[in-house]
């Protein structure tokens, strides 16, 4: 079967559609503005896409290139960029690769500005302790152009309040690609020498881009790291830079860096003097309190007395000599108390003696005894009587001795309770007290016919 020479393959025209956008002059420079879409960092080139309402198209930053923002691109961010229109022959999708971006509405230097200020207090740089400056500095370093405005500035304050210190300038491009790394530098140097007191780094006023050095994370990171205290004076009053907010402290300007670095040297040495006459007035009045006491001293009984120093001794070794006769005498004394006791107690435990205690007790156990004996005796009796006397009250003789009896038949001796158990003619026994007759039933009148 033969392939028809009008039918291409896959990457023949891919192929071809590749050198279409490349040599089209129309999409070699373009400018598009859209809203970042599924980004997030990665090790080398940053893949992600643009997007506005309708339509979307995937865009590449190669690493070069992304290294030069000075922003941190993020998902949602509207931004303007610049690149070319190109197609990637692996899917056949076109895409974007971006040489240039820039957030939307917000230059990229305020944002990349306010991106690292965050990112510094997150990690807390801006909170850490700051160091003290020295109040009577030997050496300051001063870090900034040498041809500026800012040295001369240091130089002339400096000489009007402390002229005694010495200044070394540090040379530094303050401006410029070039200037971060050379701040840093010198920074990283000075703190090496260790011989400086302070350290001064700034620059005049310019806008943001000719202050930009002094917001990189770089030179940041630095000043924080330094073991000199830092004295930052950036720009003007109004401009505030990452290096004004991690110095240990801020000036409005070199001069007022210089007067924050420096005292003035005839006010210190007004102090000085002063407190020299404070000394010597705090000496002199300690020399005549010291003068007076040593004066005292001399007319104490000590020394014109000096027995009566151990007086006092004598009255107490005396009335601790007679305490301890009198501690020995009562020690003696409940010796003995307890001697005797303990003999009494010896005496009592000889067996005569608990021979003689027992045979007592068995003599007044035996008495015991008896009496308790005599007293059971004595209840029993009284019992059986009352038990006796009980009995004879409800002994039936005693009953009939009052005149009553019973009565019984004849036949089977029983006894008759009812006149309904008895006949006319019937003969029964009459039980009475002393005996018993017999009698005849003649008439039955029952209770109701009485």
């Amino acid at each position: 079967m033969t392939v028809n020479n009008q039918y291409l393959t896959v990457t023949a025209l891919t192929k071809y559609i590749h050198r279409k956008f490349s040599v089209d002059p129309y999409l070699q420079k373009v400018y598009l503005t859209g809203e970042i879409s599924n980004f997030r960092i990665r090790p080398r080139h940053q893949y992600f896409s643009l997007k506005d309402e309708t339509a979307k198209i995937d865009a590449i930053m190669f690493e070069g290139s992304f290294k030069k923002l000075k922003f941190k691109p993020e998902s949602g961010m509207k931004v303007l960029v610049c690149g070319r229109i190109d197609l990637y022959e692996g899917n056949g999708n076109y895409q974007i690769i971006i040489e240039d971006m820039q957030p939307d509405g917000i230059g990229a230097l305020y944002q990349a500005y306010e991106q690292l200020k965050e990112k510094l207090a997150n990690e807390g740089l801006f909170n850490a302790p700051k160091k003290k400056l020295v109040k009577f500095p030997h050496r300051i370093a001063v870090i900034t152009s040498p041809s500026g405005a800012v040295i001369r500035d240091i130089i002339t304050t400096t000489k009007r309040r402390y002229p005694i210190a010495q200044l070394v300038l540090f040379p530094a491009v303050v401006q410029g690609n070039q200037a971060a790394p050379s701040l840093v530098g010198r920074l990283t140097e000075i703190n090496k020498r260790a011989d400086f007191d302070t350290i001064i780094i700034g620059r005049g006023g310019g806008s943001i881009e000719d202050l930009w050095p002094f917001n990189e994370e770089s030179v940041a990171r630095a000043i924080a790291a330094s073991h000199i205290p830092v004295i930052s004076s950036v720009g003007h009053e109004t401009d505030t830079t990452i290096a004004d907010l991690v110095a240990d402290v801020r000036a409005a300007t070199p001069t007022a860096a210089a007067e924050l670095a420096t005292p003035v040297l005839s006010e210190e040495v007004q102090k000085i003097r002063q407190n020299r006459m404070r000394i010597w007035q705090s000496c002199s009045q300690l020399l005549k309190r010291k003068r007076e006491s040593w004066q005292r001293l001399q007319q104490s009984y000590v020394f014109t007395q000096p027995k009566r120093l151990y007086e006092n001794y004598e009255q107490r070794l005396d009335i601790l000599e007679m305490k301890q006769k009198q501690a020995l005498k009562d020690i003696i004394h409940a010796k003995r108390t307890y001697y005797e006791t303990l003999q009494n107690k010896l005496q009592v435990a000889t067996p005569i003696s608990r021979c003689s205690l027992a045979k007592q007790s068995v003599i007044q156990i035996r008495k015991q005894l008896i009496l308790n004996m005599k007293n059971v005796l004595k209840k029993n009796e009284k019992d059986v009587l009352d038990k006796v006397h009980s009995l004879e009250i409800l002994s039936p003789l005693k009953v009939m001795g009052r005149g009553f009896s019973y009565v019984t038949t004849d036949e089977n001796e029983a006894v008759v309770k009812r006149v309904a158990d008895l006949k006319e003619k019937q003969q029964v026994k009459l039980h009475l007290v002393d005996g018993i007759a017999k009698a005849e039933i003649l008439e039955i009148i029952k209770e109701e016919e009485k």
